[in-house]
């Protein structure tokens, strides 16, 4: 250290001998001030060992695993952890401060303590273990409970706002605990910090915490009785593409040219944003034809910086998400399309295919269980925009290929008027329907709806198989929270394709325990069926005795 002192005290030296020798001249400043400030530099070097925020006082641990546990230090240093329950594990940071272990954690519950001792001391109180479950995609997760305590905009709704806003005020539950990761955006680095705490569900925190997160885990809870912890990744309005990390694009042949295209786009667009003097002239002409009309409607707003752009590649990947890897999870929950209904729909399966293999690489859990939605009913603006929610929907069914994966399926809990439906307690029940039965071994009859399998033509018809059917197909309606309820209507929303390549609206019946028979007395050579192809699919009525709803395909490669 003394050596380090003598060090500084020379360069000190020989910078003010230089100011004198070449007759240079500064701003007036206090020599005996700027020689304290650098004789203590090696003292405010000396870094306090820091963990990542998941690593906090009320966090929740992945139950009778060696779970990571990382964070940073002076290079060299000695970090020790303890835990309460009897087991303890080391590390050494490395050249760059860095440091990473794993430590064994208990069966389920708590709370408990660990203690992290390098050159300064850390305690972490009220610790739980149990089981962990990332939250991701956009808004629809994003979205706490406290943004559904308005009004609805339907009236038919409303009963849906005041059982959440009953949920919030009456919420006691401990064991249930929630971080989130703030929003954040970084187009080349890979962010490894964030601020966040983790809260729990009692009625002053609830209201923060991700409605459909919530309620899977209140369904987990119920079945578990074990500590569940909910880490939320979510940002509300955006594409899949921007989830996906830079690695993962590069290494796959399909997505490699989409990937380099934009980072082209962007470093053009960045040149230009960034040159002195520049000047934005379309926001600058919109502003100026909203002041001449009197400041009327929406104010215009400033395109938004490219490194700033939270729809470009991999950069909610690098801004968000990375900062949370590799912690301990049981898996992941996902709810997110929204927005790719309009951008490549019919790319959407081979973005999340590849989503889903790379975060699961880079995490190093092996296959762990990724369940997800699809989309709630609502309304759509036009055309486009309506076939490619349905678009999406079947892109969604058929990434169902992956192993150790499941879809809950939603239509008949939107809401035409609000893209943010309130029935997420039925969402996260049918979300928590995989998870009890595939991650936990519950005795479930049915874990989905009927699930598109196989076509077979026969003549003018199409006999069409399902998988998932439970105890059988049936036709049925929901209403609000309570059950479907089997009704005797004919089977609705089904469509037919001729051989020209036109859709027809036909008619369709149950005709055993796992099949249907789809026709059109006009279609003489039919050749594909599809199913609630809309937004909207309003009246859509085949389920399973199980009460859970088929979901929306097409047979159609």
């Amino acid at each position: 250290m003394l050596y380090g002192y003598i060090v500084i005290v020379m360069q000190f030296s020989f910078f003010e001998l230089a100011l004198k020798i070449y007759n240079l001249k500064i701003m007036p400043f206090n020599y005996k001030l700027i020689l304290v400030f650098l004789l203590s530099l090696p003292q405010a070097l000396l870094a306090n060992v820091k963990l990542n925020p998941l690593f906090s006082d009320h966090m929740v641990l992945q139950r009778e695993r060696n779970v990571p546990i990382w964070g940073w230090a002076d290079p060299d240093e000695k970090i020790k952890i303890v835990g309460s329950w009897g087991k303890s594990a080391s590390a050494i940071a490395g050249a760059d401060g860095t440091w990473k272990t794993t430590l064994k954690t208990p069966k389920a519950g708590g709370p408990f303590q660990i203690t992290i001792t390098g050159k300064n001391k850390i305690v972490l109180n009220d610790v739980l273990s149990g089981e962990v479950w990332l939250c991701t995609g956009q808004s629809n997760m994003d979205f706490a409970l406290n943004k559904f305590v308005r009004d609805a905009r339907e009236p038919v709704y409303q009963p849906l706002v005041e059982h959440i806003r009953n949920e919030i005020a009456t919420a006691n539950d401990d064991q249930i605990r929630h971080i989130e990761v703030l929003q954040n955006t970084s187009l080349y680095k890979k962010q490894t910090d964030f601020k966040g705490q983790w809260i729990s569900a009692n009625t002053k925190q609830v209201g923060e915490i991700t409605a459909t997160g919530y309620f899977f885990a209140k369904e987990l809870r119920k079945q578990l009785n074990v500590p569940i912890g909910l880490v939320e990744c979510s940002w509300g309005g955006t594409r899949i593409q921007p989830w996906i990390s830079e690695e993962a694009y590069l290494q796959d042949d399909n997505l490699r040219d989409y990937f380099n295209t934009n980072r082209k786009e962007v470093k053009a667009t960045l040149e230009k944003v960034d040159a002195e003097n520049y000047v934005d002239k379309a926001y600058e002409a919109k502003l100026e034809a909203w002041n001449k009309k009197g400041k009327k409607g929406r104010k215009p707003k400033a395109a938004v910086h490219p490194k700033m752009d939270r729809q470009a590649p991999a950069t909610l990947y690098n801004g968000m998400l990375n900062a949370i890897i590799p912690y301990a999870i049981k898996g992941a929950i996902w709810y997110q399309g929204e927005s790719n209904a309009v951008y490549m729909p019919n790319e959407y399966e081979m973005f999340f295919t590849s989503m889903i293999n790379s975060w699961r690489a880079d995490w190093k859990q092996g296959d762990f269980s990724f369940y997800w939605t699809q989309l709630a009913a609502c309304k759509r603006g036009n055309d486009e925009a309506d076939k490619g929610w349905a678009t999406v929907n079947d892109q969604l069914r058929r990434t169902l290929k992956l192993p150790n994966t499941g879809m809950a399926v939603l239509y008949d809990i939107g809401e035409a008027k609000d893209i943010h439906p309130h029935n997420k307690m039925d969402a996260g029940k049918r979300l928590a329907l995989w998870a009890l039965k595939k991650d936990y071994k519950s005795k479930i009859t049915a874990i989905s709806g009927p699930l598109y399998k196989s076509q077979k033509i026969k003549g003018s018809k199409i006999q069409v198989k399902f998988s998932e059917v439970g105890s059988g197909l049936l036709v049925a309606k929901k209403h609000l929270l309570a059950p479907a309820i089997a009704v005797n209507e004919p089977l609705q929303w089904f469509e037919i394709k001729d051989a020209d390549g036109n859709w027809h609206k036909a008619e369709a019946k149950i005709i055993t325990k796992n099949k249907i028979e789809v026709w059109n007395l006009a279609v003489a050579n039919p050749t594909h069926v599809r199913y609630a192809w809309s937004g909207t699919p309003t009246g859509a009525n085949l389920y399973n005795k199980e009460g859970l709803p088929a979901a929306v395909f097409s047979t159609e490669k």
